[in-house]
């Protein structure tokens, strides 16, 4: 009776181990992990293989579609900047031209907005990027079939040693039918169940191999893919930047120029505010000065200049052989004043 009742419990646990091994062989989606050994090393190393490469095409392929997420986010997100920047440039243009005339600021507005049109076509051009060089590429490899197919041989061998695991608990609940009744019936069973335990070694053994080689294979390349889309990525981000980062140096450069110019330009003084009697002084130049436009008077250090005018913005008006016009007022220093009259200066 004892007997009787451990017969009956251990076939209640292999039937239980039964039901949990066909339930994960419907109900899985991917590839089973299992430490058991089915069959026997060599199958057990090529599992352990299978395994391992079809979590490292898992891996790759969600790297992919966070790119492919990224890539799309980055490529919106350059749209709405060219909607807003071509906004900004159409407003700076508009005010330049409406106020022409008015003070730097409208120079500056129009130097900008012509600036914002090359900035925003710099940003088309790396959408276009992103599309051509990160999005399709990546796009058809996540959908392709080589991996798809890969992936499906691998499920396959997954299912297949699924059910040879449940075909060597039969085999071994046969083997022991047999030797508690070793009549012809249990022993045609057994047979049976040898043979297609077999049957499934066999081609167990070309299918594994055939799935370790296609999914060997889709690694290498989907790795290899991945990588040279980031790199162009990167590549392609940095050439966008530099180049943003050029433009917008012109535009400070030829803005702070222009500014500059305005600030220390030679002041227009009408004559009829110095005419009559006016006292001059004679200077000497300290520092060398080159003149930038005919309005201004070059000067080397020892020349002596009849200083005539004195602007409040730092510049002065004056006379040096022979030659009459601008320089810095910091640049000479003042030794005595001379007396004129009717703005006829004496000569030195």
């Amino acid at each position: 009776m004892d007997a009787l009742r451990k017969q009956a419990s251990k076939l209640r646990e292999q039937v239980a181990k039964q039901q949990q091994a066909v339930i994960k062989q419907f109900s899985g989606t991917g590839y089973e992990s299992s430490d058991v050994m089915v069959i026997d090393e060599v199958e057990m190393q090529r599992h352990q293989q299978l395994e391992k490469l079809y979590r490292s095409t898992r891996a790759g392929k969600d790297l992919q579609r966070e790119l492919v997420k990224a890539a799309e986010s980055f490529t919106a997100i350059g749209y709405k900047h060219i909607e807003t920047g071509t906004k900004l440039s159409e407003d700076c243009c508009k005010y330049g031209v409406e106020n022409i005339n008015d003070n730097i600021l409208a120079k500056g507005a129009s130097v900008y907005g012509d600036a914002r049109k090359h900035v925003e076509k710099e940003q088309e051009e790396f959408n276009k990027l992103l599309s051509s060089q990160i999005l399709d590429p990546l796009r058809a490899m996540i959908t392709g079939a080589p991996l798809e197919d890969a992936r499906h041989l691998a499920q396959r061998y997954s299912r297949m040693r699924q059910e040879a695991e449940l075909q060597a608990a039969e085999v071994s609940r046969r083997q022991a039918r047999v030797r508690e009744a070793p009549n012809a019936e249990h022993v045609a069973k057994l047979h049976a169940a040898e043979a297609k335990m077999q049957e499934l070694k066999a081609n167990m053994a070309v299918l594994g191999k055939e799935a370790a080689a296609a999914l060997a294979a889709v690694e290498a390349q989907q790795r290899r893919l991945t990588f040279q889309r980031l790199v162009a990525m990167v590549e392609g981000e940095k050439t966008y930047h530099l180049r943003i980062a050029a433009i917008l140096g012109e535009v400070e450069a030829e803005m702070v120029s222009d500014k500059q110019r305005k600030e220390s330009a030679p002041p227009v003084i009408p004559s009829d505010n110095f005419s009559g009697q006016t006292m001059y002084s004679l200077a000497e130049a300290m520092h060398p000065f080159s003149a930038a436009s005919e309005k201004e008077l070059s000067l080397s250090v020892g020349d002596y200049v009849v200083v005539r005018k004195v602007s409040p913005s730092g510049w002065s008006e004056g006379e040096c052989k022979g030659k009459a016009g601008w320089f810095p007022s910091a640049f000479v220093e003042k030794r005595q004043r001379l007396p004129t009259n009717n703005g006829a200066a004496e000569a030195y």
